[in-house]
């Protein structure tokens, strides 16, 4: 069992880059020793020292050992297994989304599919289906773990009990934290590279109008790396699913009949709906974005400027400002609030581990007071501008109930769930044949020994 001390650090998290995943590819490759497996799924001692390696570069305290790894990647198989059994599924066109979002993260981590390319030295098509077993296997165990712990809720009584429990000693000491809101405003193409765009699209319709291929166009010229390589091909979505002006432009078609310039959030979409199918349809695009590193930024920060001049002047309170004219999703709802996506709290550690834009610009401002406009990179690599509001900073201290009682919920939460996977495990490997190699035995993977355990044999 996983100490105390240990669930306030946390592990590094079981979905892994796509990078990451390229390497265990290759990694899988050499395929020196099977140490594990459980009913048709293998494990490699390739597997455990790669896991190992990460965990032990990525710098964080009490990092599993061997016998840790090994067990949470039979736990992984066993979910796989099992999932087999009970007939969990997850959509090929969920993965497929998924891959084309971690692909997409991938081409602005390296800025062009080309720089991809050359840095993996493959095809970015070899690399997606490389790729695409070792995805599904990690979203089939996520939709297995989430069926079994789907009902496992955490009270304010158990927190405290759990709490409770940590010796003085061992309660972490936790850095400075701060809680910091922003209103971001996109940049947007100005007439003349909306003109472009639109044009461009416009010359693709024509020459599809002519006897080219949609295909073959949306391969060749569209920015919607996911779709693109399979012809702007985007499978069959549900109504609400798309965001609303390309639904609504795709639904006012006839199967096969091609859309004007459509403009989203996104960039700009030339639109052919396939085939309509109840509540679901069928549609390919061609997609052009403004180059992000040309826009100009005056509009936003004007915009933003007038809105902190009314919150200075009390006109209107931030988090209302944030709610009505962000432009970041994420935040927007909780009034613009930025969360620390470790601790799912809205108290972010003011150290090495904060956004260095962020870190250098609280920094140097004091709580309460709002930022100018400040220029802005998203997580999706569109510019932008954005105001911070400097709510509260909160000094180093030992963890306690009445400041941290989210963080200590969360950890007793995911203590709790791993004590339900557990009994879970223990179970169901009744159910499957799990063999672990000799080598590993002293590991006593979970009650499972050394030799063959389960319900069937090889």
């Amino acid at each position: 069992m996983m100490r105390i001390k240990n669930l306030f650090f946390g592990v590094v998290g079981c979905l892994i880059s796509i990078a990451s995943l390229a390497q265990e590819a290759n990694t899988a490759q050499l395929l020196d020793k099977i140490i594990a497996k459980v009913d048709n799924h293998y494990i490699l001692k390739s597997e455990v020292e790669q896991q190992f390696q990460q965990y032990q570069s990525s710098g964080q305290a009490n990092t599993p050992d061997r016998c840790q790894i090994l067990e949470g990647l039979v736990i992984n198989k066993l979910m796989l297994a099992k999932a087999e059994i009970d007939s969990v599924i997850v959509d090929d066109k969920r993965i497929e989304m998924e891959l084309n979002s971690r692909m997409d993260q991938m081409e602005q981590q390296y800025g062009t599919a080309k720089n991809i390319v050359e840095a993996f030295g493959k095809p970015i098509a070899t690399m997606k289906e490389e790729l695409r077993a070792n995805l599904k296997e990690q979203m089939t165990g996520r939709k297995m773990q989430d069926k079994i712990t789907d009902d496992v809720k955490i009270t304010p009584r158990e927190v405290a009990s759990f709490f409770a429990t940590i010796p003085t000693d061992s309660l972490p000491y936790l850095p400075s934290e701060v809680e910091v809101g922003h209103i971001v405003r996109l940049a947007q193409p100005n007439k003349d590279q909306k003109n472009e765009l639109i044009s461009r699209l416009l010359d693709y319709r024509r020459r599809i109008e002519k006897g080219e291929s949609f295909e073959e166009l949306a391969k060749l010229y569209s920015e919607d790396l996911g779709s693109g390589k399979r012809g702007g091909d985007l499978g069959f979505s549900k109504r609400g699913q798309m965001v609303a002006p390309f639904e609504a432009a795709a639904l006012k078609l006839k199967p096969n009949q091609m859309s004007e310039v459509v403009e989203s959030e996104f960039g700009f979409h030339m639109i052919q709906l396939l085939d309509v199918r109840g509540q679901e349809y069928h549609a390919r695009h061609i997609l052009l974005r403004p180059d992000y590193q040309k826009l100009d930024l005056t509009e936003p920060t004007k915009y933003l400027d007038s809105i902190r001049v009314l919150i200075q002047r009390d006109s209107i309170k931030f988090d209302a400002a944030a709610r009505d004219n962000s432009q970041d999703k994420g935040t927007q709802d909780a009034g613009g609030l930025i969360m620390d996506m470790g601790s799912r709290s809205y108290r972010i550690p003011f150290d090495g581990t904060m956004e260095p834009g962020l870190y250098f610009s609280i920094d140097s401002m004091k709580v309460g007071t709002i930022s100018t406009p400040i220029p802005y990179r998203t997580e999706d690599g569109r510019s932008a501008v954005r105001i911070l509001y400097y709510k509260a900073k909160h000094p180093p201290h030992f963890a306690n109930l009445k400041e941290d009682y989210q963080k200590i919920s969360n950890i007793a939460l995911t203590k709790k769930k791993n004590d339900a996977i557990e009994k879970w495990f223990l179970k169901a490997k009744e159910d499957v044949f799990i063999y672990i190699d000799d080598e590993f035995k002293s590991c006593n993977t979970l009650g499972t020994v050394g030799g063959s355990s389960g319900g069937a044999s090889q």
